[in-house]
């Protein structure tokens, strides 16, 4: 073996993976060399997850980035010739329509994200897979994209390692266990090993069901955690022998049982002449701490293989005799058969980026099989780039607020997850029952007294509607439809529409405690939010002022949107419960970047936000404030932010709607909120829940929502939220977004759809709630715009207010057309819809003179 470098640009530690594999892979493919990879344990892994997984994959998602990256991975794999595109059945029961529905609603997203998923007969499954009893399911779907890595994922691991070796760019140090993470003033300088410390710029964890011990070393934790998934085999089963393949029949999944099924190909391959069940523990999951794993040589097959007893899952392995009974013909291997580690999380997306605390320190852990070479990819364009060109949100370890990062936190959400890894179908809305009650607001036992209906984002509790409004409903029955599919109406309250409704007849209230606060101050506070911001933010002219505004990022892309408070001696940057986190970690990064002195605070539970709002607001809010005609128009101008006073407490009063009615958003201490709360509720005017402000007036006021409608995949002007003059100071982006201001038009715009008829095969009116597909009805073929880039509602929400139902979406500039006519797909059944505003085209006040009255 080579010496031990005393250095290098990067050290990956778990090498051995799939995962660590593919990080190096592609950082030298964008043209990073000296790179140093270790692992605890032989390279390719004989003790991670690599090592026992099943390798199979299937393709489709229910958003973009995680079916791009899966789609990546099978051709990825498939250049190498490791790929065996097979396809794979998914199936749902007779009696189990939850599961037929959601194979349906797959076939929407897998339209919207560009893979060839389709519905296919009991017959037609049958003919794939004659193993299949016909008589037990009532339809499939088929995924021709799914496959399985051959001969293993382990084996692809090793041949990338071997060619980065063989390159000149990567060096492999088996057997070599971190230590320690050595920090120097905030920064990941090195890592210690029994063989020597390595100083590098830049470590990329990669340790799989370990990542949270190597993440420990610097005081931080990933919201991961491993759980037992039984693996057993069946056999001897020869029907593909003399035939060398290492899968002979399509994949299967019965996920209404959380189950699946492959047969391993002929006897003479890697683990062949057999059948594999796999299943997931749904009632209780079998979690288990790193710190708990037992070493190599301390169990029967490995760490990562714990043992199985055949009794703890009898009940669902019966159930899939009944649908394929050659498992019941077959003997049962004990021996081979196990408990195989994988890795859950808190909210369904891996950990991966920098580090919230070191920085040159990355993570990219918690990644299955079917994601790892696209996710390996996109740690590499991240850690050239500085952005990559799916948007990634979603997986970005900033994402997390400090209490997502508590060992209990994690222990309780990812106990849930587990849970739910196959079955039952998640819905888009669906609650977390454990990590709740985090954070409330002042006025929390108010709303419980009203009745409230909680969801919960970024830890706070929200009141969605109030049981005590449900007598509106006979007030506004003619306007507030009853949802009769079950999915359409789950999750969902129908008294908050017609508290919309009450709102904008009179008046109204709404809890705006989730709201994301960071203070920026110090001597380059404003320097650091002028480079941040598209919109202006310094001058004294803006002191006092509300400027709505974005972040782009270095291809002018929006990266985020937020609200400035501009006061004379620092910046409030007010944003969104789940967008905030990542935008105070990202302005602490640029701050440290650019040399600049500021002291950046999160400050969300030092205040709390009430918007009241509605034709009466101004006269309502009057008969509580010390000084009523300070609210007249003349005094208070639009966009305006004033103290007022209200029950003896100070209150910052932003004059601003996001309702499209009269009204402001009420600022102040949290201790002061009650107190503020039980004296505007004295004037009589109801609490209205959020799901108003989130959601059905907002999209009837066009209104975009971050890492919804606004992400890294679109530029402003195509969401039509740039300022007709760009500013002259410079900003992060500027150089791209005059580019593209100086086009003659834009490949995309945001458009605003309204559904033209909602009635389904079985005579149901429905109220889609997820993302539909925007398709051709000539072609019958999804719209793709210049740059690629397909066409799928971004936000859809049922306006009581308009009655119909409206969606977002982006759409091609040439189908840019206000009345152009399209279809949507909502469990795959073709909907019309029409173009009814291009770029912002509120369809309630268009003109916003209500806003401003």
């Amino acid at each position: 073996m080579a010496a031990f470098p005393e250095r290098a640009n990067v050290v990956i530690v778990g090498l051995g993976g799939i995962v660590g594999a593919s990080v190096a892979h592609h950082l030298i493919e964008r043209g990073w060399d000296d790179i140093v990879g270790i692992d605890k344990s032989a390279i390719p892994t004989d003790i991670g997850s690599t090592g026992h997984a099943s390798d199979f994959c299937y393709v489709t998602g229910h958003d973009l980035l995680s079916t791009w990256s899966s789609m990546y991975s099978v051709d990825f794999y498939e250049k190498l010739g490791h790929y065996s595109r097979i396809g794979g059945i998914e199936v749902a029961r007779v009696g189990d329509d939850i599961r037929m529905e959601e194979l349906k609603r797959r076939c929407d997203s897998g339209r919207a994200f560009g893979t060839r998923v389709e519905m296919i007969t009991p017959a037609q499954a049958k003919e794939k897979f004659p193993l299949l009893e016909e008589d037990q399911i009532q339809g499939a779907m088929w995924d021709p994209d799914a496959g399985l890595v051959v001969p293993r994922s382990q084996t692809v691991a090793g041949k990338l390692v071997d060619a980065g070796e063989k390159a000149g760019k990567l060096r492999a140090f088996a057997n070599t266990p971190a230590l320690e993470l050595i920090q120097e003033n905030g920064r990941v300088v090195g890592v210690k090993t029994h063989r020597g410390t390595i100083m590098a710029d830049h470590v990329v964890v990669c340790a799989g069901l370990w990542g949270r011990l190597i993440a420990g070393m610097v005081g931080e934790d990933l919201p991961v955690m491993p759980v037992d998934h039984p693996l057993t085999f069946f056999g001897p089963y020869d029907e593909f022998a003399g035939t060398g393949l290492e899968i002979g029949r399509p994949l299967l999944r019965d996920q209404g049982n959380s189950a699946y099924m492959r047969d391993t190909g002929d006897p003479a391959t890697t683990e062949g002449g057999q059948m594999e069940w796999g299943y997931y523990y749904e009632d209780e999951p079998r979690m288990v701490h790193p710190r708990d794993i037992l070493e190599k040589g301390q169990a029967r097959l490995g760490p990562s293989m714990r043992d199985l007893a055949l009794e703890d899952v009898i009940e669902p392995l019966e159930r899939a005799m009944e649908l394929t009974p050659i498992l019941a013909e077959l003997g049962f291997n004990e021996s081979h058969s196990f408990n195989g580690l994988l890795q859950t999380t808190t909210d369904g997306g891996p950990s991966m980026g920098e580090s919230r605390k070191v920085r040159g320190l990355w993570y990219a852990v918690a990644i299955w099989v079917k994601d790892a070479p696209g996710m390996g990819k996109l740690i590499a364009d991240w850690m050239t780039d500085g952005r990559t060109h799916v948007d990634h949100h979603g997986i970005d370890y900033s994402r997390f607020s400090d209490f997502q990062l508590e060992e209990q936190f994690i222990q309780d959400r990812c106990w849930e997850t587990a849970k739910k890894i196959y079955n039952p179908p998640v819905h888009v809305r669906e609650p977390f029952s454990k990590g709740r009650g985090v954070r409330r607001s002042p006025f929390y036992e108010r709303e419980v007294e009203l009745g409230g209906y909680f969801m919960e984002l970024g830890g706070w509790e929200r009141a969605h509607g109030y049981a005590a409004n449900e007598h509106l409903l006979e007030k506004y029955a003619d306007q507030v439809p009853v949802r009769e599919a079950e999915w359409d109406n789950r999750h969902f309250w129908r008294v908050s529409n017609a508290e919309q409704l009450e709102m904008s007849a009179d008046c109204g209230i709404i809890n705006l405690s989730h709201f994301h606060m960071t203070d920026i101050s110090g001597p380059d506070h404003v320097e650091l939010m002028e480079w941040l911001c598209a919109a202006k933010i310094g001058g004294d002219a803006n002191i006092g002022k509300g400027i709505y505004t974005h972040m782009l990022d270095d291809e002018g892309m929006v990266r985020a949107d937020f609200t400035v408070f501009r006061m004379a001696d620092r910046c409030r940057l007010v944003n969104g419960a789940d967008a905030g986190p990542r935008d105070l970690i990202y302005m602490k990064r640029v701050a440290q970047d650019r040399g600049l002195d500021v002291t950046i605070e999160e400050t969300t539970e030092k205040f709390t936000t009430i918007g009241i709002w509605g034709p009466n607001a101004r006269e309502n809010l009057k008969k509580v404030v010390a000084d009523p005609e300070a609210l007249n128009a003349e005094n208070f101008p639009f966009a305006a932010i004033r103290p007022i006073e209200i029950a003896g407490k100070s209150v910052s009063a932003f004059r601003i709607s996001y309702v499209g009615e009269q009204g402001w958003e009420l600022h102040m201490a949290y201790e002061d909120g009650l107190a503020v709360w039980d004296a505007l509720r004295s004037t009589g005017v109801i609490a209205v829940g959020v799901e108003t402000y989130a959601n059905s007036r907002r999209l009837e006021k066009s209104l975009r929502l971050q890492n919804a409608d606004l992400h890294t995949q679109y530029n402003l002007l195509e969401a039509d939220l740039a300022r007709p003059k760009v500013k002259e100071a410079d900003f992060r982006g500027k150089e791209k977004h005059l580019e593209f201001k100086a086009r003659e038009h834009q490949p995309a715009m945001l458009c605003t759809l309204v559904m033209t008829e909602n009635t389904d095969k079985n005579g149901v009116k429905r109220y889609p709630n997820t993302t539909m597909p925007v398709m051709d009805p000539e072609t019958g073929k999804v719209l793709i715009d210049s740059e690629g880039r397909r066409s799928y509602t971004s936000s859809v929400a049922y306006g009581p207010t308009i009655g119909k139902n409206i969606a977002l979406a982006y759409l091609p500039w040439e189908y840019c057309q206000v009345g152009r006519k399209l279809n949507v797909t909502y469990f795959d059944e073709t909907y019309p819809v029409e173009v009814a505003g291009v770029g912002y085209a509120p369809l309630y006040d268009p003109e916003n003179s209500k806003p401003r009255s």
